[in-house]
């Protein structure tokens, strides 16, 4: 018989405890702001000293559904009562179902689970690869990929080596080869990059890190078109633009463009579990082989139970349907404030971000100062505040974001 530990656990209490004790415990890779939370619903959440919070992070987009969805969370307690890993060294009941509803909401011929957004990543680029030298006929060793300059797709070491942040990749060389950077947005530089080794074109249809940067009109596009005439793949990284952020189901879809491969995450798995995916038609995702690539939990029936079920919330459109009226209501209020403290704003669905004027604060400041306001958001690059709601947000919520970030900017 096992012995039972019988060592006290330590019970933190308040704010200061839990933050101490995770500076002092935990590695410090990220620099949250000085807020411990406890509990969540909808679009609300509260802290351990009782205090609420509007969301307007949404665990970068996993939370498009809001905290403790009464579907998901029904669906992800069932199956934890059932069964939860097998391995994909066997068959599941949860992952046919899954998989078909997948392939149905992208009109793609197959999936290939993942766990998190970096993982789906990484399975892009190797059937991107594999794709380009078993049926592209790329010489062996040779394949490239042209990536987009400020990108985000993760941070393990194969992907940070085509990311020009500093802070990303400072202290990891030597990086991972095969990856050509042209400026996104620019479909000239994108094609002078391509030649005969090229396979993919890696891009995300809406830049969230940087600030919600959205490429020119039309090039989405003629991407699609350059990459069908020189045979190259045109693979969107939807992860955070995906499913229903942007107003629609895939940000691809505001100029009707079918990426031939869709990488998802996040929202996938409703902001209960980590559910990636990719998914591609036969011809290109038939070059996965057994033993070719795997993960212990990609395709778990909890996983897959829960990624069911997303998909059948997207289906009835309500959450497009919703994203894209908080983002008329997001620029209405933001626009006017250009010339009034803000230099730029770029709205698309339930996503803005928004330029402060540095000489006004900075990112974090206006952050810090939401914050105080009983709202949360996320600084990046300086000037810029990002904000993504849970799609279930009401009026009342979005007109209280943008209220705020006016009286913050007027010094109220």
């Amino acid at each position: 018989m096992t012995a039972i530990d019988s060592t006290p656990r330590t019970v933190l209490e308040g704010t200061e405890a839990h933050i101490e004790a995770t500076e002092k415990y935990a590695a410090h890779n990220y620099h949250p702001l000085p807020v411990v939370l406890a509990r969540g619903e909808g679009a609300w959440v509260i802290d351990v000293d009782g205090k609420r919070y509007l969301d307007c992070l949404a665990g970068y987009s996993a939370l498009n559904f809001g905290h403790t969805n009464e579907r998901l969370v029904a669906v992800a307690r069932e199956q934890l009562g059932r069964l939860t890993l097998t391995s994909r060294a066997f068959f599941n009941d949860q992952l046919s179902g899954f998989a078909q509803a997948l392939t149905r909401l992208t009109g793609k011929d197959m999936i290939l689970p993942m766990n998190s957004g970096a993982e789906a990543v990484e399975t892009a680029i190797k059937v991107s690869r594999k794709w380009g030298y078993e049926v592209k006929g790329v010489p062996a060793g040779q394949a490239t990929i042209i990536t987009m300059e400020g990108n985000f797709h993760g941070r393990t070491t194969t992907i940070v080596s085509f990311s020009d942040d500093d802070v990303a990749t400072s202290g990891y060389a030597p990086f991972t080869t095969g990856f050509r950077s042209a400026k996104y947005g620019d479909i000239e530089a994108i094609a002078s990059a391509i030649d005969e080794t090229t396979v993919a074109v890696l891009f995300e249809p809406i830049q969230g890190e940087g600030g919600v940067v959205m490429p020119p009109e039309g090039f989405l596009t003629d991407l699609r078109r350059l990459c069908t005439e020189r045979n190259v793949l045109m693979v969107a990284d939807e992860i955070q633009s995906g499913l229903a952020r942007s107003g629609k189901t895939f940000a691809c879809d505001h100029e009707d463009v079918v990426p031939d491969i869709y990488i998802m995450g996040k929202a996938l798995g409703g902001g209960i579990y980590p559910v990636s995916a990719i998914a591609a038609n036969h011809e290109i995702m038939d070059v996965i082989t057994p033993g070719s690539h795997g993960s212990t939990f990609g395709g778990n029936p909890l996983a897959a139970a829960i990624g069911t079920e997303v998909v059948a919330m997207l289906e009835e459109g309500t959450f497009q349907a919703r994203s894209a009226e908080i983002g008329r209501q997001l620029e209405a209020g933001f626009s006017p404030l250009i010339g009034q403290g803000l230099s730029d704003v770029r709205v698309r669905g339930a996503w803005a971000g928004i330029d402060i004027d540095p000489s006004l604060m900075s990112g974090r400041q206006m952050s810090e100062a939401l914050m105080a306001r009983g709202i949360l958001a996320k600084d990046t690059h300086g000037s810029t505040v990002r904000f993504a709601p849970p799609l279930v947000a009401s009026d009342e919520d979005i007109a209280g974001l943008v209220t705020a970030v006016t009286e913050i900017l007027a010094g109220a």
